[in-house]
């Protein structure tokens, strides 16, 4: 176990007692188990951390990070794994690993629910849905909670009620120091502004509080088109989404034709153009809205009512493939950036699980609060290129691709981004991420709650 300062009896000791003392387990180089428990969801990502401790409560998140202060050990955390960066790991440090935290408390008369820091959007999304109730999740219910509500939070019920931040009630943390902070409106408000979009930068999240919304009804229409429809697909959605009610959502989508039972089998494994049209009510008010897109020439659909916990599992992203994101958020939409976008479909890699996305924004995104550390809240549209492979010989020209969707994008960029759909592009963009009127704030709440930097492995923010 390297550390700077501490010796490998000290080492031994301290490594002996966190075993003892730690409810959750503990895993280090050698143990039966290590290797499963350093595997994260990019493949691309292979790091040794000396220790992982799975916490099973606050408590063990305490005494995890007093193990890691003792021995001056990098920390890492993980929530659900999620990060495409990967960094939920580091090499020769601790990471603290939240996986087994994944208790969801849902208060139906207070229209509100406590979310422990290693639930997933699954857990989530199912333990609202009985009560008729929901919040703004990630796009797969794969994607840790924690990690996606304080980098910002946007899916497919944002337009509607909100990115996720906008609906942040509470956060429990655990600092640098081991000391147990709440942060609300009322408690610490100016550590609460912060994690509003500064991610994990000023402690580990042991629970999130959330505000629910009625959501009785959910439905929704995909539609696949061959590749040559794409530029009409794409810009009769631009036109929808121009005038749709807050309810309507999804995006237009280029994939390769998944092997489902709605696809037919000669466009397994082709090009294809995908129009999502989520809705926040009822399937009936979703067709109206919808009517241009199926009026449109398209080889398979799925058009109904469909609860909305399933709808998040719908593009589920499989674990052990290799990763890299990016995104660019956009002034706007004209037919000369769709011309643009659509001719980038045509170098995707297929057959892989790579998606070129175009999601609209506006609605309850651009009415939220204007306080918080989130620059891309006013563009209307964003795009995010999320390539997937599997052959680590297919690296350089599949990242190569995503590169040249955001330089093809950049002529209508804000210059803004979320976060969470970028991996480490650098401290510019982490500026970008949380807007260049915002950083010496959060340097300064940054160097409060975290003067040592001890929560580095995020999209970080340097004290100051």
């Amino acid at each position: 176990m390297a550390s700077p300062s501490a010796s490998p009896s000290k080492a031994g000791t301290a490594l002996a007692a966190l075993r003892e003392e730690l409810v959750g387990d503990v895993f280090a180089p050698g143990d039966t188990g290590y290797d499963e428990a350093r595997t994260v969801f990019n493949a691309m990502i292979d790091r040794r951390p000396a220790v992982i401790a799975q916490c099973v409560d606050e408590a063990d998140v305490v005494r995890a990070v007093r193990f890691g202060r003792d021995l001056d050990l990098s920390i890492a955390v993980r929530g659900g794994g999620h990060s495409v960066a990967g960094m939920a790991l580091n090499d020769g440090g601790l990471v603290v690993d939240l996986r087994h935290m994944r208790a969801v408390t849902v208060d139906p008369t207070a229209q509100a629910v406590r979310i422990a820091g290693g639930a997933t959007m699954s857990d989530l999304d199912r333990a609202c849905q009985p009560y008729g109730l929901a919040t703004t999740g990630g796009r797969a219910s794969t994607t840790g909670v924690g990690g996606f509500v304080l980098g910002g939070g946007t899916g497919w019920l944002d337009r509607w009620c909100g990115l996720a931040v906008d609906n942040l009630l509470g956060v429990d943390l655990v600092t640098a120091d081991g000391r147990r902070v709440h942060a609300s409106a009322d408690d610490n408000p100016e550590l609460f502004w912060g994690l509003h979009g500064g991610g994990g930068n000023f402690g580990i999240a042991t629970a999130l509080t959330l505000k629910l919304h009625e959501l009785p009804e959910f439905a929704m229409a995909f539609l696949l088109f061959l590749p040559e429809f794409g530029p009409e697909v794409v810009r009769t959605y631009r036109d929808i989404m121009a005038t749709a009610p807050n309810e309507a959502g999804g995006g237009v989508i280029y994939l390769t034709g998944p092997p489902e039972e709605f696809v037919p089998p000669h466009l397994v494994g082709t090009l294809l153009c995908g129009a999502l049209l989520t809705y926040a009510g009822s399937e009936a008010d979703m067709r109206k809205v919808a009517e241009p897109l199926l009026a449109l020439p398209h080889e398979t659909e799925i058009v109904g009512a469909m609860p909305y916990a399933d709808v998040q599992c719908m593009l589920d992203d499989p674990p052990g493939m290799r990763n890299y994101w990016s995104a660019e958020y956009l002034r706007e939409a004209p037919d000369a950036f769709l011309d643009v976008f659509c001719a980038r479909a045509a170098s995707m890699p297929v057959p892989t699980g790579t998606i070129h996305v175009l999601f609209p924004q506006g609605g309850a995104i651009a009415d939220g609060p204007r306080e918080y550390p989130v620059p891309y809240r006013d563009a209307p549209w964003a795009v995010h290129p999320f390539a997937m492979w599997e052959d680590p010989a297919d690296d350089e020209r599949v990242i190569q691709w995503v590169r040249d969707v955001r330089a093809d994008t950049r002529p209508w960029s804000t210059g803004a981004v979320y976060l969470n759909f970028i991996g480490d592009e650098g401290a510019e963009r982490v500026v970008a991420g949380v807007g260049a009127e915002n950083t010496d704030r959060l340097a300064a709440l940054k160097r409060r709650y975290d003067p040592d930097n001890v929560f580095r492995f995020n999209h970080n923010i340097r004290p100051a």
